[in-house]
């Protein structure tokens, strides 16, 4: 439908109402079958549908129009506009929620604020499509319909889709500070590892190592006296 006129029905209506053109020549360049254009004519399609000149909005020419009316095979040519529309900036906003859906926000919110608390309050608006006011009336069990509330996963309401929940939750562990509290199992510092000999061991050996050297040093006096004897 790219290359059709603007508001078909309505140019055909004009079409026939103002040219000799056939009805396979006006079906073609309105893109439409030629029995419905056939419909148009008779009466029985279109009615109360004004007509639309396509000579005033640069779409068809007037010697488009008479090539057309004295060929019956000649087909017309949509003219290309002149008129630039500029391109339509994204909006930025919280998410559509249907109608049908908006009731169940309160209870994916909920379910959102219990099994991951790391989501900020911005994320939990782009997922659901809801107010800070609303987030936070959850958060605080305020809201008008808290009793009644229950957890229910956002993906399976329709409200988001797995992807955009698997983002916003790794994006906001990304940002999250790691708590040293709950850092997990770490290593214990050398100084608790490291195995401390006993004191009353440390003793004992010195006194064994006194004792050591007193029996040598008095086989050593033994010795000499027995050698003083023989000679």
């Amino acid at each position: 439908m790219s290359n059709a006129p603007l508001m078909p029905k309505a140019t055909a209506v004009w079409l026939l109402d103002n040219t000799a053109l056939t009805f396979d020549q006006v079906a073609d360049f309105t893109k439409m079958h030629p029995l419905e254009v056939r419909a148009i004519a008779d009466g029985d399609a279109a009615q109360g549908i004004k007509g639309m000149d396509p000579l005033s909005n640069g779409q068809l020419t007037r010697e488009e129009i008479e090539k057309g009316e004295r060929n019956p095979e000649y087909r017309l040519r949509l003219q290309e506009t002149k008129v630039v529309l500029p391109p339509q900036a994204k909006r930025k906003g919280p998410r559509y929620t249907p109608v049908s859906r908006r009731h169940e926000r309160p209870s994916a919110i909920l379910w959102l604020v219990r099994n991951h608390p790391e989501l900020k309050d911005a994320q939990i608006m782009r997922l659901v499509g809801t107010t800070k006011t609303t987030i936070q009336s959850v958060r605080d069990r305020t809201h008008w319909n808290a009793s009644t509330l229950t957890p229910m996963d956002p993906v399976t309401l329709g409200l988001c889709s797995q992807l955009e929940l698997d983002f916003e939750v790794q994006r906001a562990a990304k940002e999250k500070p790691i708590d040293a509290a709950y850092g997990g199992a770490t290593l214990l510092p050398a100084s608790e590892t490291t195995r401390k000999e006993p004191e009353y061991e440390t003793s004992e050996r010195k006194s064994d190592d006194l004792n050591v050297d007193a029996v040598f040093a008095k086989l050593k006096t033994i010795g000499g006296k027995k050698h003083e004897e023989e000679e």
